[in-house]
């Protein structure tokens, strides 16, 4: 608008919520009735830093059937109370064999999330996915991921906890995860019987997200090595150790 001076786009700047702010003056869009996240992005990055071993970690995989696989890597921070994003992939047309390695590039040792669908029976093999993953090493949570232990497929209190999270500057997400923000930019609301549904297409990081978030009272910390201490021969009636 080169009709207006700098103290006018400042002005209308401030008068547009933060989450719409992309939106009017980049024209990055917002998708359908609403964003489920209407955060700016640079309020959830973080630099990316190593991981202390006492967090707690747990990732999550949306399996990929009728649209790309994909996992996140996450820790919890549970002094702060701090939930954070520091890896994701996505990947199309793979088999759990894939899929599985992927999964343990931080480490085979940290369990992993998963959603009701993993229950569906493989058609050639008659094994559940869940079990296809876990036979290729990793460390399946028992049960699908669920928002406070509870059962069946609630997703929307799990979305408005996460939300709450960010706003309270909680849920930070690693800044150089594009595929992340590129999903969480699109991800939205559209208008079905007078009631805003979530679009499933295209959030398979974002479904993930969310599966390890309403499971990280599942996480674990690194598994301490304990070297055995080796004794050495007894010697006049004292044993030494080395």
């Amino acid at each position: 608008a080169p009709h207006l001076d700098e103290d006018q786009k400042t002005s209308f700047l401030k008068s547009y919520p933060e989450w719409e702010r992309d939106t009017r003056t980049k024209g990055i869009p917002m998708m359908g009735v609403g964003a489920i996240f209407p955060i700016p992005d640079d309020f959830i990055q973080v630099v990316p830093f190593e991981i202390p071993d006492w967090w707690a970690r747990i990732n999550a995989v949306d399996f990929g059937m009728d649209h790309p696989g994909a996992g996140v890597f996450c820790a919890h921070d549970r002094d702060s109370d701090i939930f954070y994003v520091y890896d994701c992939y996505k990947q199309a047309g793979q088999t759990p064999v894939y899929h599985a390695a992927a999964m343990k590039r931080h480490g085979d040792w940290i369990p992993v999330a998963w959603p009701h669908d993993g229950m569906i029976r493989d058609k050639g093999s008659g094994d559940v996915l869940r079990d296809q993953y876990r036979s290729h090493g990793l460390v399946m949570l028992p049960e699908p991921a669920a928002y406070h232990g509870e059962k069946g497929q609630h997703v929307e209190p799990g979305l408005i906890e996460m939300l709450e999270y960010m706003t309270l500057g909680k849920f930070k997400v690693f800044k150089h995860l594009s595929d992340w923000f590129a999903e969480n930019r699109m991800y939205h609301r559209k208008m079905v019987d007078g009631q805003g549904v979530v679009v499933k297409k295209g959030e398979d990081i974002l479904s993930a997200s969310r599966y390890a978030f309403v499971s990280r009272r599942l996480a674990r910390t690194r598994p301490r090595v304990v070297v055995p201490q080796r004794s050495a021969p007894i010697l006049g009636g004292r044993q030494w150790r080395t």
